[in-house]
């Protein structure tokens, strides 16, 4: 499920921050293809960070529009829950001086936005980077976006707990356009 591709090393400066360099290729254009209405099969642990192997599937739309003149998008990420409407978006936006994307996450839980993940598309395939806080514990989260089929990318969600050794990926998101 896309463990194939591996997650890059990641490098920490002396105060532990996370050193984050674009790829050579990232640009503004990185998120154009998901431009538009979107069907997503997700896969999701029903808990993380605690051996579960247990995956709930479920199904939600998403619609992605362009913003700042190209240079960020947000998107509506909609599912039910329980018989409960959900809802999500993300707001992504490209620092045309870094060439790195970050990428706010919030949602009808919390209703906060996310720290961002931060980082940019290399041969079609992107990994976003950030610390948090998970449970009381710090982690760290890295998000995938694999676009080498930009008719039907995979996002993926994986969460660490030793700084980058070993990674558990929680949720899976397979979209077709709608």
């Amino acid at each position: 499920m896309g463990n194939e591709i591996e997650i890059p090393k990641l490098d920490f400066d002396a105060n532990g921050d996370l050193i984050i360099v674009a790829a050579t290729t990232s640009a503004k254009r990185d998120f154009d293809f998901f431009e538009g209405k979107w069907n997503l099969r997700n896969k999701k642990l029903k808990t993380r960070l605690n051996g579960c192997t247990e995956w709930i599937e479920f199904y939600s739309t998403q619609e992605m529009y362009r913003i700042l003149n190209g240079n960020g998008n947000i998107d509506n990420f909609l599912a039910t829950f329980d018989g409960q409407p959900f809802e999500g978006m993300s707001l992504r936006l490209f620092n045309p001086k870094t060439k790195l994307w970050s990428i706010y996450w919030a949602d009808t839980n919390r209703v906060e936005l996310d720290p961002p993940v931060k980082g940019s598309f290399d041969n079609k395939i992107a990994h976003f980077f950030t610390k948090d806080v998970f449970e009381g514990k710090p982690i760290l989260v890295v998000f995938r976006w694999d676009v080498r089929d930009d008719e039907n990318p995979i996002w993926s969600q994986a969460f660490s707990e030793d700084n980058g050794a070993t990674w558990e990926w929680n949720w899976y998101m397979f979209m077709s356009k709608a």
